[in-house]
């Protein structure tokens, strides 16, 4: 812990007690008698604190009665780094807009005022950074997150779950019974990796697409960890398969100088070429969400291999020409 944050750790708990000794201020902070009294004679000499040894209560305190002569006791203010307020504002938005009466409701309020306490420590108050720095995301699905509790639960104490699943896709509706294995937060949608016991394989479930869901007093299936990224985290996007397939795909130099600083994967792979194309090499497993990100950039995106991807792709872009010479 550096100077300043042990200083504004003192501010803290002086502030929220009436006297603290100097054994509980050196435990709490982990530094010596010496450096303490460094500390404190800082905040006394350099920034005017109201800071007392109160005899009687055999504790340090601020004094708060008395009029207050010279410069008026402040911490400086901080400033975050842009790392860091992203940080923040996504943590807040994240957990805002999570089932706060759900599992998670009880830790998710008192994170939010703790976030808030941290954005209201900058030079600026917490309300001028949140209307002047905003997250917005785009493409989410709205969450109807009922059995969120249910999943959570089922996840932490390894039992398994009968689900009602939605499937978009093929608009079919099945029973299945699951052994949970982790939840993942995936483009601002959460998603189950679970083994489905009606498959016999690994399969991601969007919880949103969950309309029913019962625990069962039946431990569930345990997956290693590197099964599940082998076959749900090693493919393109949140469709599983563990027969991995590379696409390679090239973007015009006008495109290039954007996808070069895109994550489409963690093991992506890329290079600028002599024209100032840039070629990107992805892993996928099942083509579906890879195409439709591929279609994204129209005419600035071109398959150059599988060919089966690139026959994939052309049929839908012909599909859609189709549409408009109706």
């Amino acid at each position: 812990m550096s100077g300043m944050e042990r200083i504004y750790q003192i501010d803290q708990i002086l502030g929220a007690r009436h006297s603290v000794t100097r054994k509980e201020l050196q435990e709490r902070l982990g530094v010596s008698w010496a450096t303490l009294k460094r500390d404190l004679a800082y905040m006394r000499d350099r920034l005017n604190a109201p800071l007392i040894f109160d005899r009687n209560l055999g504790g340090y305190r601020f004094e708060t009665t008395g009029k207050r002569i010279g410069p008026q006791y402040e911490l400086p203010g901080l400033w975050f780094t842009a790392e860091e307020i992203h940080a923040l504002l996504t943590m807040q938005h994240l957990l805002s807009n999570l089932d706060t009466g759900g599992l998670l409701g009880p830790q998710i309020q008192p994170l939010l005022a703790r976030l808030t306490g941290l954005l209201g420590t900058a030079d600026n108050p917490v309300e001028e950074v949140q209307r002047r720095i905003r997250i917005q995301t785009v493409g989410a699905r709205e969450f109807h997150l009922d059995h969120f509790q249910a999943v959570g639960s089922a996840l932490l104490r390894r039992k398994r779950l009968v689900i009602r699943y939605h499937a978009r896709g093929t608009d079919e509706v099945t029973e299945r019974e699951v052994s949970p294995q982790r939840l993942n937060h995936y483009r601002d949608n959460w998603y189950l990796d679970a083994w489905c016991h009606l498959r016999d394989g690994l399969r991601a479930f969007s919880v949103d697409a969950i309309e029913h869901a019962e625990i069962l007093d039946k431990k569930a299936k345990d997956v290693a960890d590197k099964r599940l990224d082998e076959v749900l985290g090693s493919g393109y996007g949140v469709f599983s398969g563990d027969q991995i397939t590379w696409a390679v795909l090239r973007f015009t130099p006008e495109r290039a100088r954007w996808v070069a600083s895109e994550r489409w994967h963690r093991n992506q792979k890329g290079r600028f070429l002599e024209d100032g194309s840039y070629e990107l090499h992805v892993p996928y497993a099942d083509d579906r969400e890879l195409i439709m990100d591929i279609m994204k950039y129209g005419s600035d995106c071109q398959v150059i291999e599988p060919e089966v991807l690139k026959a994939r792709v052309a049929v839908e872009f012909e599909a859609g020409l189709a549409r408009y010479r109706q």
